[in-house]
């Protein structure tokens, strides 16, 4: 796809999701869904939905760490090709965490296109690790390279997709996945079975796994069995792990 051609706007970080701490000790940035080709701006009702409840849950869980949570506003609402809008904007956002907050952690959560951002953006120094949810990874062009994943090396991943996602295709997140755990042992994947893309059925279960892995990574508690299990088992065991349902309401760690 060609680059486009698009006024020239600024990306911004939401406000903290919830009460901001007084004092940050890790900081998670929110990537919104969008579309494939669009120079629109995102309204700010649908840039923050799917990501919002995620945020809520995850700053609950992090309080006591100073965990800070913002949406990032795109520029633009669609991918626009090689320009790649949301994944600039993404690691544009991590550098006004990074400005905000000090050398904390950051973990980037995205869903479907905010999924791919999120992979993108990975490389960032201060990013150390990413949850995908149902990833918008397109292999519509043969001769394109594939997406890349050399960025991911040295940090801990989490990929969650629906088997019956019909707008993203759970195949090529596990592609991905497999390419990514040959450089990157830090790497899962979770199949919700017989959820879309909006992952609604179970998305107690989802709020959960995102929140237990994004706790440990960015303040070492420890992880669920599950998880574990996942990070430690080869290919492709650990990247087509089941989850269960009821996931979180009595977590068994070790």
């Amino acid at each position: 796809m060609a680059e486009h051609s698009a006024p020239v706007r600024t990306a911004r970080l939401g406000r903290a999701v919830g009460r901001e701490p007084t004092a940050v000790g890790g900081a998670v940035v929110l990537l919104p869904g969008g579309e494939e080709e669009s120079a629109r701006r995102p309204s700010s009702v649908w840039a923050t939905a799917s990501v919002r409840g995620l945020g809520r849950t995850l700053v609950r869980a992090g309080r006591d760490e100073g965990l800070a949570a913002h949406v990032v506003h795109y520029r633009y609402r669609g991918w626009n090709g090689n320009a790649a809008h949301p994944a600039q904007d993404a690691s544009w956002a991590v550098d006004e965490i990074v400005r905000r907050y000090g050398d904390v952690p950051v973990c980037l959560v995205g869903m479907g296109m905010g999924g791919r951002a999120a992979l993108r953006a990975s490389g960032h120094e201060a990013v150390n690790s990413v949850v995908a949810l149902a990833p918008w990874l397109p292999e519509d062009d043969v001769a394109a390279p594939p997406e890349p994943v050399k960025q991911l090396a040295g940090r801990r991943v989490l990929i969650v997709h629906g088997t019956n996602d019909e707008r993203t295709d759970p195949e090529l997140s596990f592609r991905l996945a497999t390419r990514a755990k040959k450089a990157n042992r830090d790497v899962c994947r979770f199949e919700v079975h017989t959820d879309g893309h909006a992952l609604h059925q179970y998305r107690a279960e989802v709020h959960a796994l995102a929140s237990d892995f994004a706790m440990g990574a960015l303040f070492g508690h420890p992880l669920s069995r599950p998880v574990l299990d996942a990070l430690a088992a080869p290919p492709p065991l650990g990247l087509r792990m089941p989850l269960a349902v009821g996931f979180g309401r009595s977590l068994h760690r070790v």
